[in-house]
């Protein structure tokens, strides 16, 4: 388990078998997951956790989930990875000092593109859930082919039940 700002990323196998099976999306064999702490400053006057905070913590599950699984060196030698399209869909109140998991999973994943999904759990409860397209560019920011060996690591994170028109 590793700690950082306070979030923890951790990939666990048991933590499957703990999910709730109403009201959440299925968990697929290989899952990355990131805990977030919340406080006062991620509330507002009512104390309700703002909603953009689930957007955002999308980009840093992302973006550890890069750089632990697929390259740390973000493959900035060969590209960049461009988000095309982002969605959240808020189903449940936060509050502050609550702990907030992320479970992350690809799907429809293209040669040149992947969506991320993107599920929210606050005590067992699905909170958020959304998705995000990702693209692959060249140094030139050319849309270009993933490298077979990101794709092969992108698959080990697939859900093949996912249909994108049901998220939109």
């Amino acid at each position: 388990m590793q700690t950082t700002n306070s979030s923890v990323a951790f990939r666990a196998e048991e933590v499957i078998s703990s999910w709730p099976t109403t009201n959440a999306w299925p968990i697929a064999p290989q899952t990355y997951y990131q805990k977030f702490e919340t406080s006062l400053k991620h509330s507002n006057a009512t104390q309700n956790v703002y909603f953009s905070n689930f957007f955002e913590w999308q980009g840093a599950v992302r973006e550890r989930w890069f750089f632990e699984c697929i390259s740390n060196d973000m493959l900035q030698d060969q590209g960049v990875f461009i988000t095309k399209r982002a969605h959240n869909e808020y189903l449940k109140e936060a509050f502050p000092f609550q702990t907030v998991t992320c479970a992350l999973n690809a799907f429809n994943i293209q040669k040149c593109s992947f969506y991320l999904l993107f599920s929210f759990y606050i005590n067992d409860e699905l909170a958020s859930r959304g998705y995000q397209q990702i693209v692959f560019a060249n140094k030139e920011k050319h849309i270009a082919r993933l490298p077979d060996q990101v794709i092969r690591k992108i698959k080990k994170f697939e859900r093949t039940d996912i249909d994108l028109d049901n998220l939109k």
